[in-house]
């Protein structure tokens, strides 16, 4: 018999603050294959749209958008 079992495991991506400039590691849930958020900047508390695809426990998109205010 095969069971086909998926792994979930959190994984690490450098990105760069498009406010602040400063660089940042964001912690991703391998659980959902395609994400989209906005999270405020943890330093200058901006707010940034996050796109996030991920394969086989591998990020296969990262992608970042500033959001003015």
């Amino acid at each position: 018999i095969l069971i086909n079992v998926k792994i979930n495991i959190l994984l690490e991506s450098n990105f760069t603050c498009p406010h602040c400039w400063q660089t940042q590691i964001k912690i991703i849930d391998s659980s959902i294959d395609k994400q989209e958020f906005i999270e405020d900047c943890e330093i200058c508390c901006n707010p940034i749209e996050f796109n996030i695809e991920i394969q086989e426990n591998e990020v296969t998109l990262f992608k970042i958008n500033s959001i003015e205010q």
